[in-house]
């Protein structure tokens, strides 16, 4: 068996309950894809995506519901050794990769106020545009369980107020386009035990300016301290982990002090006196 195959297979037998269940679950649970999309499979050189790409190619192997798949690769101006380690990584795991090159890390290079922020919307604008370029009517991330409950914590410590990542959201500058997060409930360290059981390495942190983190364990800022502190809850609450999670899902408007929906804030009490 080559290594290939040998990828391909360990996600549907030895990862079948931790990877491929959380991934098909959120594939149904969300429905993610309908016959007939085209999907465009981002990569960013890190496990989560990679991972997420052969997933996907999986499902349009032999899943039920044909859709289109592509896998495109943005170059924001890696350093060489970064964009070389992806490519070979690609060809490893047989995925056919398309990469198209951008200015962002130049463009941001000068900012001095929230240099990442603007980063990430470039970086899914020219996605958004790309995939479109080539007939995608979707582009996947593969943010996984973890990103999405430590995006609750980041939201309310750092932003003052409660959000988290959408599993489906529809583009508002890029009319027909969708984004979908497919490892939505795939665990992180079920990721890291897949890498590391194909002793497989890839990018963590590709950013120019964090660049010696790249190829370690990378990390830092205020989402490396919301994961350590979730860690340590868990230490005592094996349940921190799903509650977060569900919290999300389950939402008692009734409980709280305002809302939000479509740009329009709802306090209690605009109809309390009808009740």
């Amino acid at each position: 068996m080559d290594k290939i195959q040998a990828i391909e297979r360990s996600i549907i037998t030895k990862f079948r309950k931790p990877i491929w269940g959380g991934f098909m679950h959120t594939l149904r649970e969300y429905r993610l894809i309908q016959a007939g999309d085209h999907v465009a499979a981002c990569i960013s050189g890190g496990k989560d995506s990679f991972l997420m790409a052969k997933c996907l190619q999986e499902v349009q192997r032999h899943g039920h519901t044909p859709f289109t798949l592509s896998f495109l690769v943005m170059d924001p101006g890696y350093h060489p050794q970064n964009r070389r380690l992806i490519e070979e990584n690609a060809a490893l795991m047989g995925i056919p990769i398309q990469i198209f090159e951008t200015d962002v890390f130049d463009a941001v290079a000068a900012m001095d106020h929230d240099p990442c922020y603007m980063c990430a919307r470039m970086r899914r604008g020219y996605l958004y545009k790309n995939a479109q370029a080539i007939g995608a009517n979707k582009i996947a991330l593969g943010h996984h369980f973890d990103d999405v409950i430590e995006t609750v914590l980041l939201s309310m410590f750092y932003g003052g107020e409660m959000k988290t990542m959408m599993p489906r959201l529809r583009s508002k500058n890029y009319p027909g386009m969708e984004l979908i997060r497919p490892m939505f409930k795939v665990r992180e360290r079920d990721i890291l035990a897949w890498k590391d059981y194909h002793k497989l390495t890839f990018l963590n942190c590709a950013c120019r300016f964090t660049e010696n983190c790249a190829l370690g364990d990378g990390g830092g800022g205020k989402r490396a301290e919301i994961k350590a502190l979730i860690a340590q809850l868990a230490k005592q609450n094996p349940l921190i982990e799903p509650n977060i999670f569900r919290s999300c899902h389950d939402v008692n408007l009734q409980t709280v002090i305002g809302y939000i929906k479509d740009g329009v804030n709802h306090p209690y009490d605009e109809d309390f006196e009808h009740k």
